[in-house]
């Protein structure tokens, strides 16, 4: 099948890697659409020594389950972590923080730039007719932004800011104007801009922040210059969540200890809200899509996603190759 294969930091497009077999608790999913995310940008870069087939970000449909037959045919998105089960924090129910978790496309799992995956059938979630794939897509990162409201409370009274304008940015806002909240989100450029204005979502330049004036600072870029703003934003004991992973950052973190400032990491989410949301409508993320390229073009859509304010490349499959298991 073909794939897009990553190994010592560089990528390369196969037609030699062999089609997933499934294990007794597993399916085999045909992709249909994968989305390429900051994190596979940061794989690259070496945040985290993997080899293997990059992507998390899909929608495609299980043609092959053993385990639940009955299931071939459905649409289905995939919860990304393979947790074992036994473990102290599995048994607390944080499976998200397994400690012998396999991750798609991140750790130990080939992932979903392929023609073909397999997860464990428990992971992949259907998708309702109403759901386009353009949009179905988008659920694994529109449920990390939701997950905001599973760790913290948002009220209509709180004054919130986002740090950063880009793909999870938005899907952040989108989520968070649901609230009612007194929103406002820091975009760089003007097409970030517009998005949010067609949402009528306030949004504002950086230099144009308020200094510790913000019950809520939501940091979504990743860079130590978007840490050091939602410090500066936020203000005495109030809340900053991180949702980006960092490398290589140095920042100082006496300001956070000063004013009592309460720090939450934010990762993954629950893919049942995040289709609910879509199913009814209440948030478009097909509107972020800046370009499609089919599974043999990979390479180009890596380079074309290093250009500025790029949002949301997907990756068409076409399965060509596939012959029946």
């Amino acid at each position: 099948m073909q794939a897009i294969w990553l190994q010592n930091k560089k990528l390369s497009y196969r037609t030699d890697v062999k089609i997933p077999i499934p294990n007794k608790n597993e399916a085999l999913v045909k992709v249909l659409l994968a989305g390429i995310c900051a994190t596979d940008l940061q794989l690259i870069q070496g945040y985290y020594s993997y080899t293997g087939i990059l992507g998390h970000e899909f929608v495609g449909e299980i043609i092959k389950a053993d385990n639940a037959p009955d299931r071939i045919g459905e649409r289905v998105v995939g919860e990304i972590n393979i947790a074992c089960g036994k473990c102290a924090n599995c048994l607390r129910n944080y499976s998200t923080h397994c400690e012998k978790r396999d991750v798609l496309g991140i750790i130990n799992h080939n992932g979903a730039f392929a023609e073909y995956l397999c997860l464990p059938s428990k992971n992949l979630i259907p998708v309702p007719n109403c759901i386009s794939n353009e949009a179905a897509v988008f659920t694994e990162p529109l449920a990390a932004a939701l997950q905001i409201q599973q760790q913290i409370s948002i009220h209509p009274n709180d004054k919130v800011l986002i740090v950063g304008a880009g793909k999870l940015g938005q899907l952040i806002a989108q989520t968070l104007v649901l609230t009612g909240c007194d929103l406002q989100v820091v975009a760089r450029y003007q097409q970030q801009q517009q998005l949010l204005n067609n949402n009528k979502i306030a949004w504002l330049l950086e230099q144009n922040v308020e200094q510790h004036s913000f019950d809520i600072v939501i940091e979504a870029t990743g860079f130590t210059t978007g840490f050091d703003l939602a410090i500066q934003a936020v203000r005495p004991r109030g809340i900053m969540v991180l949702k980006s992973t960092y490398q290589d950052m140095s920042a100082n973190f006496s300001s956070i200890v000063v004013n009592e400032i309460t720090v939450v990491g934010s990762r993954c989410g629950s893919f049942a809200p995040a289709l609910r949301l879509l199913a009814d409508k209440l948030v478009d993320p097909s509107v972020l899509i800046a370009n499609k390229f089919p599974l043999s073009q990979a390479l180009q859509a890596f380079e074309y996603m290093q250009q500025s304010a790029v949002l949301k490349v997907l990756l068409q499959m076409d399965n060509q190759l596939y012959t029946k298991p």
